[in-house]
């Protein structure tokens, strides 16, 4: 994606490379389906909720992490939307669609969350987090993908959350414009204006830090 361009191909080099260092799996391999287990946690069988969460733990914990930038509330986001999930299987029409469903409540979710954060953080209740860069970007990371991502979760923390998530799902979940709407229950065409004006500020950073650098 070139700059001033937030509705192009999702296929951008942060895009790229966090799939590629970051990618974790969503499926076990063995056991049974996810169907079945929607329906044995349906009719309240705990093994069947803790196989569901073991086999998605690892894609809501990758998915949480990205969207917050540091494990401060990680744990508290993973089991809030393990927990919203297990007492709404019953609006879960298609059970082959868990983890789709899954994934939007953890985005729905980590929205709640980041709003409070923001809000403590401004009535000085809280202090801004500090982000670990050697869990967020992996070692062997080209330089200029390395920036990039250090200046996109430097910009995401100075936006307001309705513009931080659809930028993050774009950039570094990979999500398209369809996906993005879907996960944040909102238009195509409100995904639309957020992304806009999401990546300008993002645009403008990244100049300013390249100029920088140059200097």
């Amino acid at each position: 994606m070139t700059p001033g361009e937030p509705f192009g191909p999702a296929h951008g080099t942060v895009s790229r490379v966090v799939a590629a260092v970051s990618s974790l799996s969503t499926r076990s391999g063995v056991g049974p389906s996810d169907a079945a287990l929607v329906l044995e946690a349906r009719a309240g069988a705990d093994w069947a909720k803790e196989a569901l969460f073991r086999r998605y733990a690892p894609m809501v914990n990758g998915l949480a992490y990205r969207l917050l930038g540091s494990d401060s509330d990680l744990d508290d986001l993973v089991q809030e939307s393990f927990a919203q999930a297990l007492v709404s299987l019953h609006r879960l029409e298609n059970s082959e669609t868990f983890p789709a469903w899954m994934s939007a409540i953890v985005v729905r979710t980590a929205h709640k969350l980041l709003r409070r954060r923001r809000l403590m953080t401004r009535l000085g209740l809280r202090r801004a987090e500090t982000i670990d860069w050697e869990l967020i970007i992996s070692r062997g990371v080209p330089q200029d993908v390395a920036l990039e991502l250090r200046v996109l979760y430097t910009q995401v923390e100075k936006m307001p959350t309705e513009l931080r998530i659809p930028l993050l799902l774009r950039r570094v979940e990979d999500a398209s414009l369809e996906e993005i709407a879907r996960l944040t229950g909102v238009s195509l065409a409100t995904v639309k204006r957020r992304l806009t004006k999401a990546q300008a500020a993002l645009d403008d950073a990244l100049v300013r830090e390249k100029v920088h650098v140059i200097e």
